[in-house]
């Protein structure tokens, strides 16, 4: 049984599920996203994760979706390559996530995420309605699976997104919040958001990150070590407790550098630790 605020990671899977599983562990924690990378071969994947996750007494809150091609470099890079949006690759990429739904459903594992790409401001757009047709065919095969299906944040402000989220109109579509995202992405003070998208939260990351270059405005904001950023960490943990959540604090840091990331991950469970009252 995990406690409420369980400090968690979102991780990536590898090939080897076992070792996999026993690198997150050594961080201090036993429960998290289990990420499936684009390249991921899902031949066989349920039986080895199945195994993995109950010999290693782990809990997987929800799955998350990353697709072949994907970069994150600037903002024209990622409107044209990241989540379902991109036409050229949008058929392949709702097929993969209706695939990782299944291995989820084989696993018990309760939701499927992703970053499903820019959804437009204006709601005339056609493409506004193309994004709304394929998020309610996802949904529909997550209910299937009895899952839902969650949009993580960023991309857009949090008065688009909730819009967005009540005209795609189906209950299994929740929220994956990511607070960092709001600032990387220049979209919205993220605990002002938090408050507007709350009752839509299923699954939260704990991240932490600064604003865009003003003077560059394709660029992206910088991906920070916890606590060294602009997201105000206690301010966000304070709001998540205020308002109710009581779900794990998935830790994620996207740092190439493997030894830095490891530190990072370290620092970032001593503070979530102290932030949550458990040291």
């Amino acid at each position: 049984m995990l406690e409420d605020l369980e400090i968690g990671l979102m991780f990536w899977a590898q090939e080897d599920a076992r070792k996999t599983l026993q690198d997150v562990k050594a961080f201090g924690v036993r429960a998290g996203q289990l990420g499936i990378p684009g390249e991921l071969s899902l031949e066989g994947a349920a039986e080895k994760w199945a195994a993995a996750l109950k010999e290693e007494e782990f809990t997987a809150i929800s799955t998350v979706c990353s697709y072949v091609g994907e970069k994150y470099d600037d903002f024209p890079t990622v409107e044209a390559t990241v989540g379902l949006v991109p036409a050229v690759t949008r058929a392949e990429r709702i097929a993969r996530t209706k695939a990782v739904s299944d291995l989820a459903k084989e696993l018990g594992i309760p939701s499927v995420a992703c970053h499903i790409g820019f959804v437009p401001e204006d709601e005339s757009e056609p493409l506004y309605s193309e994004i709304l047709e394929f998020t309610r065919d996802i949904c529909d095969h997550c209910a299937k699976n009895g899952q839902a299906f969650a949009l993580e944040t960023g991309q857009e402000p949090a008065e688009v997104l909730l819009r967005f989220i009540h005209d795609v109109k189906r209950e299994n579509l929740k929220i994956n919040f990511d607070p960092a995202n709001m600032i990387l992405y220049g979209t919205g003070d993220p605990i002002e958001a938090l408050g507007v998208l709350a009752p839509l939260v299923l699954t939260v990351h704990c991240k932490d990150g600064d604003w865009p270059d003003r003077d560059d405005p394709n660029a992206l904001g910088k991906e920070m070590p916890l606590g060294e950023g602009s997201v105000g960490i206690d301010r966000f943990v304070h709001r998540l407790k205020e308002l109710g959540y009581r779900g794990v604090l998935s830790i994620e840091r996207e740092e190439p550098d493997q030894e830095k990331r490891n530190t990072d991950i370290q620092s970032a469970v001593k503070l979530l630790r102290w932030l949550t009252g458990r040291d």
